[in-house]
């Protein structure tokens, strides 16, 4: 304002002052009279109010202000603040020529001459009310932001300062991590980490790649304030100035602890479901597979049993043929345990007390396992009797008790433990609900890691040495546990041992020992000689299973088909018997039986199968002759089906 208060200007100094203030379009230069009166108006005061010159000069400076301020004596205290100290900077509303508002900024400065009298006043001022809008739309906007920020309750959202500590909080970071603001601003935001992540430098490593890359996300452990933990996803993206340096950090966290249970659970039940459909599979071949194979075995033990009844005691000769019935019958035994995985063994289920079955066998538990290891035994009082087979369980345990000897090499101890468990429905996967006794044996040996856990039921998969096992004992506990309505289950860790659980449904009936079965297996059955009809499509089976029912004394008619078979019968042939494969092309020995028992009532029937277990619907209550059968078996079958 000095060009205004010079008081000692020449004319041709004024003109060009005149002519610089008049130039001016963006501030309006307006002098004052000491009362207040406009004697002065330049372009830039046209410009901003709308008022001419000639409409303005001479009138008070109020005019430019509303009824209200002139009431309140806006203008007048104004100048007198003006004059009072000096200078007064100013904004608010004021008014143009047509009646509108403008937002001004103004600035006043009183005139005094070379005796500091007053003379007037110099005002500038200039619209700001684009300006003001911008302002307050953009306060807007930030406060709309905040209280979007602050009204987000499923994401910690905040802000953390160069060095990551915490400057902002809003209201989803207090509910995921527990802390207010005014407990957690100020702290360094490591305090969220758990102690091993803080050892390991991990919240300096996340600002390091998030200042590097432009971005930091990852998926850990996070500590709440009351000390426990929960899994996070996290986002941090760092924050830029005007001049490009960083200023901080914006930090997103969500807690996805349940999303992450979810997926885990989702990924147990599929791998399960692979791993049954897998299970499923692999018993299906197994079970096809020990039928034909007990097909063969069938043929070669009935026809050394019948060639060693036939040649002259040879002692070089009897040998080898008890040495190959003796491997026959260890093929046989194989394929009993390949049966037992595929649940198409024969199981005789009944009440079965665990304590008393496992005391009963504990002398045989320890001489198989040896002096080195200490067998414990844990069984609460009382404790439910469970429906299965006490043979198929003796050797399940038996099973058990030789894999933990082989993981504790040396030495130990096997805790064999039992519980009675209620499981409710969905509980376990492929278990219905109901109740069930746990039945478990646990050793303290190597433990399995996780790949080896997750092919120790299947067939054949061993990981002891040449000679040292089949691979089949495991999956005979699975496939006996299956087929007796519960579930095995396997637990272990490498260097941790292993448990191995036997789920077996409570049985209903009151609890007892399986009776032995009377007789020894040469026992002598004595029958008139009988016309026997034998069904069967494999020749060889047909022709062994025709050779041992002639050396015992029968007349027997052969047939490769169920339809041969009908026809015979129909042809009128006298036939005291009808002994009939089951597993046949085009029609099975069930719906042979079925038609016989239609048109010959009384005709008594044996089906022979290596299906133990006959698919649903197949069960027909007629004698079942187990494949393969020897010559003494295959007679006792035939005693019981036709009156002496």
């Amino acid at each position: 304002m000095d060009m205004i208060n010079r008081t000692e200007t020449s004319p041709a100094g004024d003109g060009c002052y005149r002519l610089l203030v008049e130039a001016v379009g963006d501030y309006a230069i307006v002098m004052l009279d000491p009362q207040g009166r406009i004697t002065t108006w330049n372009s830039g005061a046209e410009r901003c109010t709308g008022y001419g010159a000639a409409d303005i000069i001479g009138s008070p400076l109020s005019r430019l202000f509303s009824d209200d301020d002139v009431r309140d004596g806006l203008p007048a205290r104004a100048l007198e603040a003006a004059t009072r100290a000096g200078k007064l900077e100013s904004d608010g509303w004021r008014l143009r020529k047509d009646g509108s508002r403008f937002w001004a900024e103004a600035t006043i400065d009183p005139i005094r001459d070379e005796n500091g009298v007053l003379v007037g006043f110099a005002m500038l001022m200039r619209d700001l009310t684009e300006r003001r809008a911008a302002e307050q739309r953009l306060r807007a906007s930030e406060e709309q932001f905040r209280l979007l920020v602050q009204g987000v309750t499923d994401y910690a959202l905040y802000m953390l300062n160069p060095e990551g500590r915490v400057s902002s909080w809003n209201a989803g970071a207090e509910r995921i991590k527990q802390y207010a603001a005014d407990e957690i601003i100020g702290r360094h935001f490591s305090t969220f980490y758990t102690a091993a992540d803080r050892d390991k430098g991990e919240p300096q490593q996340a600002l390091k790649i998030a200042r590097r890359e432009g971005r930091f996300e990852k998926e850990s452990w996070r500590v709440r304030k009351d000390g426990t933990q929960f899994w996070a996803h996290v986002v941090i993206d760092p924050i830029y100035g005007d001049d490009g340096g960083i200023i901080g950090f914006a930090k997103i966290t969500r807690d996805i602890t349940e999303r992450r249970q979810a997926q885990i659970t989702l990924d147990q039940t599929r791998e399960a479901l692979a791993h049954s459909q897998k299970m499923d599979a692999i018993g299906q071949l197994s079970g096809g597979i020990a039928h034909d194979f007990n097909n063969l075995l069938m043929v070669i033990l009935g026809s050394l049993e019948l060639a060693g009844k036939r040649l002259p005691d040879d002692p070089r000769v009897s040998p080898l043929i008890a040495n190959a019935t003796q491997a026959a019958q260890r093929g046989a035994a194989l394929t009993q345990r390949m049966l037992a995985f595929a649940r198409h063994q024969d199981l005789n289920l009944r009440p079965v007390d665990v304590p008393v079955l496992v005391r009963g066998m504990t002398d045989l538990l320890q001489s198989s396992i040896g002096p080195s290891i200490r067998i414990e035994t844990q069984f609460p009082l009382p404790l439910s009797p469970v429906h299965a087979d006490a043979n198929q369980l003796e050797m399940a345990l038996l099973n058990l008790a030789v894999n933990a000897r082989d993981a504790m090499p040396d030495g130990g101890s096997i805790i064999i433990a039992a519980r009675d468990v209620t499981v409710a429905a969905g509980a376990m996967a492929n278990l219905k609900a109901g109740n069930y006794v746990c039945l478990s044996v646990t050793d303290t040996g190597e433990g399995m890691d996780r790949a080896t856990l997750l092919r120790a039921m299947e067939p054949f998969f061993t990981t002891k040495g040449v000679g040292r096992g089949t691979g089949l004992g495991l999956s005979m506990v699975h496939g006996m546990t299956e087929q007796s309505g519960g579930r095995f289950l396997l637990k272990s860790r490498k260097g941790r041992g292993t448990t191995a659980e036997m789920w077996l449904p409570v049985a209903l009936a009151k609890a007892g020992r399986n009776a032995p079965a009377a007789g020894g297996a040469e026992s002598a059955v004595s029958i008139r000689p009988l016309v026997v009809l034998a069904v069967d499509d494999d020749g060889l089976v047909l022709m062994n299973t025709a050779v041992m029912l002639q050396d015992l004394g029968h007349a027997v008619i052969e047939a490769t088909s169920a339809r041969q078979a009908l026809d015979i019968l129909r042809g009128k042939k006298p036939v005291d018997l009808v002994i009939t494969d089951y597993a046949m092309p085009q029609m099975t020995g069930a719906q042979l039986a079925a038609s016989i028992r239609t048109e010959w009532p009384d005709m008594p029937v044996i089906l022979a199968t290596g299906y133990a277990e006959l698919p649903p619907g197949a069960e027909t209550g007629l004698p079942k002759l187990a494949k393969p059968f020897r010559q003494v078996e295959l007679m006792r079958a035939v005693a019981a089906a036709v009156p002496a």
